[in-house]
């Protein structure tokens, strides 16, 4: 099965201008992302979905592959969509965002089971458990609502669902920006029409929930962060110093 890992990444970032070369501990964080994806069992090849020349040449310096789509999109999925089809296509595309440096092999695995395991399901996404109000409240985390199924019903990036009738986090979740699509759903998700509560929320698989497709969720414990901002930038680094993987990775030794 030929099962594609997509990194879309742009310069152009509204919150973050510059962010997929942002260093973390003297690394480009796509660089980050790209090394970790490419020690999956699952996948068959990774690649860099990018309309900046800067990022290409990062990428291929550290003997990645990247595919450059236009300037135009809009969403990430349509830029992934864009890639695979220069790429001939496949099996299953995973879309992994630049912005997520701890992602783990493991991770993007666990993202593909339930796809390997059911050949219906569209597509899957990974989500983690939220365990403080920061993280609760912060818009840059997208909130994830989802059925008895593990199929998502919302994703807002406002505090859903309600803690009003209590205080626990025991169904709070964030979404983790790993999402494996059929190939022959990403297809169709690109030529659907963009739905009100994905342009309000601007979250891209509120485009597949509104018009009633199953994004099934897949629980994952992270221990890491996703980077929107300089400060998360920061907290990264600082994370990144006693992160095992990077110490193996980059050739670091802990002190």
């Amino acid at each position: 099965m030929k099962i594609i890992a997509v990194i879309p990444a742009r310069m152009e970032s509204s919150r973050f201008p510059g962010k997929p070369l942002a260093p973390i501990c003297g690394v480009p964080m796509v660089i980050h992302v790209l090394k970790r994806v490419q020690l999956s069992r699952s996948v068959t090849d990774v690649v860099v979905a990018t309309c900046n020349t800067e990022i290409v040449e990062a990428v291929e310096k550290a003997g990645g592959r990247a595919v450059m789509t236009a300037n135009t999109h809009e969403r990430c999925t349509d830029r992934v969509q864009e890639a695979v089809e220069k790429l001939g296509g496949a099996d299953i595309v995973v879309n992994i965002q630049g912005d997520e440096p701890f992602v783990t092999p493991q991770m993007v695995d666990a993202a593909l089971e339930p796809m390997l395991a059911d050949p219906s399901l569209p597509c899957a996404n990974l989500m983690a458990p939220i365990t403080d109000m920061e993280t609760f409240e912060d818009p840059n985390e997208v909130k994830v609502v989802f059925d008895q199924k593990m199929n998502a019903l919302y994703m807002s990036r406002e505090p859903v669902p309600s803690l009003k009738k209590g205080g626990a986090f025991d169904h709070a979740w964030k979404q983790v920006c790993v999402i494996p699509f059929r190939w022959t759903f990403l297809k169709t998700y690109s030529a659907l029409t963009p739905t009100p509560l994905e342009i309000r929320e601007s979250v891209d698989m509120m485009r597949a929930i509104e018009h009633g497709f199953p994004v099934r969720m897949v629980p994952c414990e992270t221990n890491g962060i996703s980077v929107d901002t300089e400060q998360d930038r920061l907290d990264a680094e600082q994370l990144m110093q006693t992160d095992e993987f990077f110490l193996r990775a980059f050739g670091h030794q802990k002190a």
